[in-house]
């Protein structure tokens, strides 16, 4: 298997910029019967949960603070995950904005008898820096390196604009008239 998050990260020399390897992170976790469903398969509220922290892990790599998880979109879940199974969950930094940043998640699984190894979920979290008293701060410029990472780099921005656009329809769709 052939995986861009196993590169030694690296840090840019400017101090305000970092590169997206710098930011990689990677966890395993072995499927046990207590994460599965009735069917042997890995719960997606499990999966979701292991994401949350390996994203929050590439954010404070990025950023070198605190950060707290502000979405989780464009959760796709491609393949079931079975009992038994490795699962190898990726993420990295794709591209920082002011005080946020936007990590891309990767989930794979691995058979441990046959060595076969299948992208399993991909998603988009977003997580912003934030200082002892819980204030957002600037977080480091993203530095692409590739021609996969810049493409990325670039969609980010839709990303960015769609998640805010629907974000503000869902803070309409709750409002509620305490008037009445």
């Amino acid at each position: 298997m052939t995986n861009r998050f196993e590169q030694t990260p690296r840090v840019s020399n400017d101090a305000d910029k970092k590169t997206v390897s710098a930011s990689r992170a990677r966890m395993n976790e072995l499927v046990m019967p207590n994460d599965t469903n009735p069917l042997g398969n890995l719960m997606g509220g499990r999966l979701m949960q292991w994401m949350d922290i390996c994203s929050a892990i590439a954010a404070q790599r990025h950023c070198n603070r605190n950060v707290v998880t502000v979405a989780a979109d464009s959760i796709e879940f491609k393949n079931a995950i079975q009992l038994g199974e490795v699962v190898v969950i990726e993420g990295e930094v794709t591209r920082s904005f002011n005080t946020s940043m936007e990590v891309a998640m990767e989930v794979w699984a691995e058979n441990l008898r046959t060595g076969e190894h299948r992208l399993c979920t991909t998603s988009f979290y977003t997580f912003v820096a934030i200082d002892a008293d819980g204030k957002t701060v600037p977080v480091p410029e993203i530095i692409p390196e590739t021609d996969f990472e810049q493409e990325r780099y670039e969609q980010a921005e839709k990303r960015r604009s769609m998640r805010l656009e629907i974000s503000r329809q869902n803070r309409n769709a709750y409002k509620k008239d305490k008037s009445k």
